[in-house]
């Protein structure tokens, strides 16, 4: 019998077809009889797929009926990995494996050179696709990075995952971070923090300026200068002796001291926030050989993918 399949004349990407349905509306298998007892997956996609396949490193794409792609994933051994969707149980862990075969109608695998050429294409297919069965990489859009600047007297600090939108502020943006969460928390606790030292500015006083939905901006005068220079380093992922300097500086306030405890959540959000994600952003973009200390948010998983198969 001959495989349902098609491959380019280079042998680096393969296309597998669910077959078309009979006239009856039931799908007509290429096996005959012989595929009563098959697995959905060989039923779908022929017997001999994995057979075809080298044990090499691939991107494989699960795609619907109008060619849409359902789902993107990267393989060190395509063979290997896609014997998983074939053997997938009925345990919840392979839920999502059985959806995937029992909805897609093609099964399409493009061969890479190395494991980090897949992770990047991978990366760049769920960038630009969005499937709907992915979750990381696919909301690239919704990295957000934070904003520091001055407006006369007052200290600038922004969260937005549009900083395009703020240009008029003239504010140099630190970013972009994978975690939104992780981002959030310590740009509450800097807001927070900051107020306490200085006096936080109410919204009738902030500058005007877009304010696309998740956009926080916050004006707070009174911050010592070099306490703003020691929080530009903190932000670039130099050095995290801000974290220290504002502790101290907050010492002085009887406020900070009769709420000790809300303080330390949330200076330890910020020395948290420091090692997790900006002092790693600025080797990565080291590595990179890249100025600054701002990635655009199409480019900043492919970054990471680069960093570490370099290492």
């Amino acid at each position: 019998m001959e495989s349902p399949f098609i491959s380019s004349s280079d042998a680096l990407v393969w296309e597998f077809f669910t077959p078309r349905c009979s006239p009856g509306g039931r799908e007509a298998s290429p096996l005959g009889s012989a595929a009563v007892g098959l697995r959905q997956f060989d039923r779908k996609f022929g017997v001999d797929l994995l057979r075809e396949l080298p044990e090499a490193p691939a991107v494989y794409l699960f795609k619907g009926e109008d060619g849409e792609i359902l789902y993107a994933g990267k393989a060190k051994n395509v063979r290997r990995r896609l014997s998983s969707y074939r053997n997938a149980g009925r345990r919840k862990a392979h839920r999502k494996m059985r959806k995937l075969v029992k909805e897609a109608h093609s099964l399409e695998v493009r061969l890479q050179e190395n494991e980090q050429e897949a992770l990047l294409v991978e990366n760049e297919l769920i960038r630009t696709h969005r499937p709907r069965y992915n979750v990381d990489g696919a909301f690239e859009f919704l990295y957000p990075a934070i904003g520091l600047g001055r407006n006369g007297h007052q200290l600038l600090l922004a969260f937005s995952t549009h900083p395009e939108s703020l240009h008029e502020l003239g504010l140099r943006w630190f970013g972009v971070f994978r975690s939104r969460l992780r981002a959030l928390e310590a740009f509450d606790a800097l807001q927070a923090l900051l107020g306490r030292l200085g006096h936080r500015e109410p919204r009738n006083r902030l500058p005007e300026a877009p304010r696309p939905r998740g956009t926080r901006l916050v004006a707070i005068r009174r911050v010592p200068a070099p306490l703003i220079a020691s929080l530009r380093r903190y932000l670039a992922g130099e050095s995290a002796s801000f974290v220290s300097e504002l502790s101290l500086s907050l010492l002085e306030r009887p406020d900070a001291r009769n709420e000790a405890d809300l303080v330390q959540v949330d200076l330890r959000s910020l020395e948290a926030f420091f090692e997790s994600d900006l002092e790693v952003l600025r080797e990565a973009l080291r590595d990179a050989g890249r100025d600054g200390v701002f990635v655009p948010q199409s480019e900043r998983d492919a970054l990471f993918i680069r960093r570490r198969h370099a290492t």
